[in-house]
């Protein structure tokens, strides 16, 4: 049992539901992005989303872009946020989760991604433009390891999709809350808990939510229906406001996370 199936398996037996923070590695810097990983399990997250920037991330909204965009300036690459992993093993058993778009995998060559990213202590990776029918492959390299290849459901999955990416899907499904790009939002979708309510129809596979979850009170709706509820363009704009005062950035992001899982215990 790797380590994301632990935590949603413990998450579970206690009646808690997960908070998943997101990061872009290299922004502020790697170094930073190590402190503030280690921040937002101390607030309480209890699994990490670690993005890997990319020059042209077509499912993120215009704040998670410029963190990439900040990310590539000094240099962050898939093989820098792999060392960064590995050197944070030794610091935290949090589950990190790499989000990357396919290109930076392809170009590194699939079979080297899962043992290097294996060795360096990633649990899962999330890739929005690899569709389960073109990402068999690395679906296969991953089945029987420890490193979880996390599938997307989005509010325009039809049934079969859903049946689909249920059966796939390794560690839980990405439910993408709204079609479109990432970013901060002020209502959540309508349909939210009937979509959910349609997926656990099909699995008993962990479900966490993410696009568009802003705030506490956001947080708190979906984890009443959802495991776990994935936080990023609203964390990663508390970043951007205090570039240059890394001191106000790690205690407004403290402060941002522990409101959110104070939220989310709330739920019960």
């Amino acid at each position: 049992m790797g380590r994301i199936e632990t935590v949603f398996t413990r998450l579970r037996r206690t009646g808690k539901k997960a908070l998943i923070p997101f990061l872009m590695a290299g922004d502020p810097d790697l170094e930073q992005t190590a402190a503030l990983l280690l921040e937002l399990e101390k607030r309480g997250a209890d699994l990490i989303e670690l993005g890997v920037p990319f020059s042209d991330p077509i499912a993120d909204g215009p704040i998670i872009q410029r963190a990439a965009q900040r990310a590539l300036g000094r240099g962050t690459s898939l093989t820098t946020v792999l060392d960064l992993v590995s050197q944070l093993r030794s610091k935290t058993g949090v589950p990190l989760i790499l989000l990357t778009y396919y290109n930076p995998v392809f170009r590194y060559g699939e079979e080297r991604f899962v043992q290097d990213a294996l060795q360096a202590g990633v649990d899962g990776v999330i890739i929005p433009d690899l569709p389960p029918e073109e990402g068999r492959s690395l679906l296969q390299r991953t089945a029987e390891t420890d490193l979880d290849l996390v599938c997307l459901l989005a509010p325009t999955s039809p049934p079969e999709r859903i049946a689909l990416i249920a059966r796939v899907s390794q560690g839980f499904i990405y439910y993408v809350s709204r079609t479109g790009i990432t970013g901060i939002r002020e209502r959540l979708a309508e349909d939210l808990r009937t979509m959910l309510t349609r997926i656990r129809a099909v699995t008993d596979k962990p479900v966490a939510v993410g696009f568009g979850i802003s705030n506490p009170a956001q947080a708190q709706v979906v984890a009443s229906f959802a495991d776990g509820v994935i936080v990023g363009s609203a964390l990663i704009k508390v970043i951007e406001e205090h570039l240059g005062d890394f001191p106000a950035t790690l205690q407004k992001l403290g402060t941002s996370v522990a409101a959110l899982r104070q939220a989310i215990d709330t739920v019960g």
